[in-house]
């Protein structure tokens, strides 16, 4: 037997488990769990890396009733398509929510006005920012991580040359 052969022969430590209630690979966990609210069975997809599962959904009944269904290949891709779908979503929200924009008239014209919050733990804060209609910008300012973009306050900030708003607070 050559090295290559011994090589390809022995088990791999680190391959992917794919075990009746355990299955790891394409960076998620699946772990069938029981359902401490009910008599039955839950499934908790875990990406790797994250000390939370993203996803923990009902799990299917095997059919003694008693215990879960195993889990399989196709199973398992569905899980990790939607908990991957559930986390873009999320993300998505965070995303509108740290960043919001919109367009203020003037008589020179349009300005879109963008606000970008940055979510420090100590001390957050946002920055606002006028653009041209050629996507120069024109104008930044950093407020509050709780001010309110609106038109009214859009309008306020380019009536006042862009001077940074006062602190809502």
């Amino acid at each position: 037997m050559t090295d290559a052969t011994q090589e390809y022969d022995e088990p791999e430590d680190d391959g992917p488990v794919q075990q009746p209630r355990l299955w790891q690979g394409n960076g998620w966990t699946a772990r069938v769990i029981k359902n401490d609210d009910d008599e039955g069975w839950a499934v908790a997809m875990i990406k790797d890396g994250e000390p939370e599962p993203a996803l923990v959904g009902p799990w299917t009944m095997g059919r003694d009733k008693k215990n879960p269904k195993p889990l399989d290949v196709n199973a398992f891709h569905t899980l990790v398509k939607t908990a991957s779908e559930v986390i873009r979503r999320h993300e998505q929200a965070l995303h509108a929510q740290l960043h919001k924009y919109l367009y203020v008239r003037t008589d020179e014209g349009e300005l879109k006005v963008t606000m970008d919050i940055i979510p420090d733990e100590e001390h957050p804060y946002a920055i606002l920012k006028a653009f041209d209609e050629m996507g120069e910008q024109v104008a930044t300012a950093r407020v509050d991580a709780n001010f309110k973009l609106t038109s009214t306050s859009a309008d306020k900030w380019v009536a006042a040359d862009f001077k940074a708003p006062r602190s809502s607070q």
